[in-house]
């Protein structure tokens, strides 16, 4: 005779049946899709019951609604290039990628586009720029990352410098919770919130006001402080960043900003990693539309680069190549770098970029073929503590016999790197713990936060005590209970890890 199914068989079989008489679009429960959405770019694998693929907000509602019937939880899903484990769940992944990937609306006069949570960044890019615009944030993963995925982690990218974050740059979200309510959230209109949300903030003025740290990559924890009343109560900029903790969004509304019509790239020569950092806050002022850095340890072949044992590559705009190359020039003048170089030829400033892109894959293994991983890809502290930040970051890998390559957003102070970690053996997972507990630590004594661009996740959710303290945390506590009180929405993740 043949064993009984298990009780997670028949829950899955169940569901399965359940979700293809209610939605219109692919409810794929097989071997291949579970296995396709049980990780992401993180560290972390967590296998699904199925997944969904909706058409439209309708078949978001009505996926829900089966899961609300059965108890399972939901995970929404972009391109999956999240790298703090945010989008993998044990319940249903709802993958945005395949319908609801529309740009719905673009207006060039109001500078706002309407898209849905699948829409792939570079297809709004590419529809924006005959009209000379452009989004703002724009991650390495431009070519396939997500508007949802952006709005989820409050995404960044080499230009917040000029053009801010995600949250900068979004005016209006439809988001439908758990429950199945609808909300349609715009700055300053409470109307559109869950009941309760306005009391809690209101209740809790003065620990808003003095609880985060001021910088401009603070992505970890949820952005309550955006909801105060000197703030305007910005209801989007608040859910952006919030992981699919609350609610999901089925539709935004995003702004869009003016192009440079022309660039030019000053890359800057320094002695040394450090001295990079500590010049990088002086440049701001020229209005730089990237300050971005790496050390000579990522750059296995130096020719074409100016002397130096690090650098900082500093993108400029202007009306004319004429210009553009003018306000690099001065900008360079201006940098007290040991060496420099301008290029105005796009051609010329492409292969000097791809220097800097190729870090980021160079950074995934170390010199001797081993491997490099994330989970600690983005703190971010005041840019005018960088230098001491990297100090004292890299004194703590010796100290732990561990080895990493920073490189990264220096303007904003956010550092990207992969670290050798043993994630493999009870020695090497108990050494990864007191590291991350120790960065957090050096993360907070110079003013930082603990996720500067990819989210907390289940990475650093468990540390955010050090950063915020136990108030604050509480109170993010009780904020996904007034959005999402079953906590079924991508539970284990930022909040109660």
């Amino acid at each position: 005779p043949h064993p009984a199914p298990a009780p997670e068989q028949v829950l899955r079989a169940d569901l399965a049946r359940a979700l293809a008489a209610e939605v219109a679009g692919e409810a794929d429960f097989s071997v291949t899709a579970r296995a396709l959405n049980t990780m992401d770019a993180s560290n972390y694998r967590r296998v699904p019951l199925g997944t969904v693929a909706p058409r439209d907000a309708g078949d978001v509602a009505a996926t829900l609604a089966v899961c609300r019937e059965y108890g399972v939880p939901v995970v929404a899903r972009g391109a999956g290039t999240s790298i703090a484990g945010q989008a993998t769940g044990t319940g249903v992944v709802l993958d945005f990628t395949r319908h609801m990937n529309g740009l719905l609306a673009l207006d060039p006069e109001a500078r706002t586009a309407r898209v849905q949570p699948g829409l792939i960044l570079d297809r709004l890019r590419d529809a924006a720029a005959p009209h000379g615009l452009t989004f703002g944030p724009d991650p390495s993963t431009h070519s396939r990352c997500t508007l949802g995925g952006m709005i989820g982690n409050n995404s960044c990218g080499s230009h917040s410098v000029a053009w801010g974050t995600t949250a900068d740059n979004v005016h209006a979200l439809d988001v439908r919770t758990y429950r199945g309510a609808a909300h349609h959230l715009t700055p300053g209109d409470w109307t559109g919130a869950p009941e309760g949300l306005r009391d809690l903030v209101h209740g809790h003025l003065a620990l808003l006001r003095t609880g985060y740290p001021e910088l401009p990559r603070r992505i970890s924890g949820y952005a309550l402080d955006a909801l105060l009343p000197e703030r305007g109560a910005d209801l989007p900029r608040f859910f952006c960043g919030t992981e699919g903790t609350l609610g999901l969004v089925t539709e935004a509304t995003v702004r869009l900003v003016e192009a440079p019509a022309a660039r030019a790239l000053a890359v800057l020569g320094y002695a040394d990693e450090s001295a990079a950092a500590e010049a990088a806050p002086g440049l701001l002022p020229y209005a730089p539309l990237t300050v971005e850095g790496m050390a000579a340890d990522l750059v296995p072949d130096p020719r074409g680069l100016p002397r130096g044992g690090a650098w900082l590559f500093v993108e400029t705009g202007g009306a004319t190549r004429a210009e553009a190359r003018r306000n690099a020039e001065a900008l360079a003048r201006a940098a007290d770098a040991a060496d420099s170089l301008v290029v105005d030829d796009p051609a010329g400033q492409r292969a000097l970029w791809r220097v800097r892109e190729d870090a980021s894959g160079t950074a995934t293994r170390m010199p001797d073929g081993s491997e490099a991983w994330p989970g600690w890809e983005d703190c971010a502290v005041p840019p005018a503590r960088l230098g001491a930040y990297l100090r004292d970051f890299r004194a703590l890998l010796a100290e732990h016999g561990l080895r990493g390559t920073p490189y990264g957003h220096f303007g904003d102070g956010c550092i990207h790197v992969r670290i050798d970690f043993d994630l493999l053996t009870p020695d090497g997972v108990g050494r990864f713990r007191r590291f991350s507990e120790e960065l957090a630590a050096l993360v907070v004594r110079h003013g930082g936060s603990l996720s500067g661009e990819h989210g907390d996740g289940m990475a650093r959710a468990e540390l955010l005590p050090a950063l915020y303290g136990d108030d604050l945390v509480r109170l993010f506590g009780d904020t996904k209970d007034v959005w999402d009180p079953d906590g079924a929405l991508n539970p284990g993740v930022l909040v109660r890890p």
